[in-house]
């Protein structure tokens, strides 16, 4: 809710934490310039009985993400947040895990990443590969894509 209020994609605590992800700060991730932020949902689709976001819905990719992507043309570097971006983008049927798990499949151009919710917290600890293997090489495209 903080982020449709803003009007800011990812302008809270899981946008520190993807920012830190990607080595990057608030300037950069921010500078349309550099970097597109290409939501699943361009809205925000609202709560379950649960309280957790509601999945993105379908209408958004069907309507627009093509759109999007054909208008951005040449992408240096691809990073799919989320299990929703990993099944859209990548066609995959695996979980994130397994879809995060395999990420030098697909490095350097994509980068497939969980979301950085603080729901996932549990899910970093389980899987220090996480932070040991995939961030390093991650801010290192990064870098070469915001200075090539």
């Amino acid at each position: 809710m903080r982020v449709h209020k803003s009007g800011k994609p990812f302008d809270d605590p899981s946008g520190d934490r993807l920012r830190d992800w990607l080595g990057i700060g608030p300037d950069q991730f921010y500078d349309l310039n550099k970097v597109a932020v290409v939501p699943m949902a361009f809205c925000f689709p609202g709560y379950d009985a649960k309280g957790s976001d509601l999945p993105p819905p379908r209408i958004c990719g069907e309507t627009w993400h093509k759109r999007v992507m054909q208008a951005l043309g040449h992408v240096r570097l691809t990073v799919l947040v989320g299990g929703y971006a990993h099944k859209y983008h990548l066609g995959v049927k695996t979980g994130v895990t397994e879809t995060v798990k395999a990420w030098s499949d697909r490095a350097p151009a994509v980068f497939t990443l969980p979301h950085p919710s603080w729901r996932n917290t549990a899910w970093l600890k389980k899987n220090p590969w996480f932070e040991a293997d995939l961030l390093p090489d991650l801010r290192r495209e990064v870098q070469k894509a915001l200075h090539d």
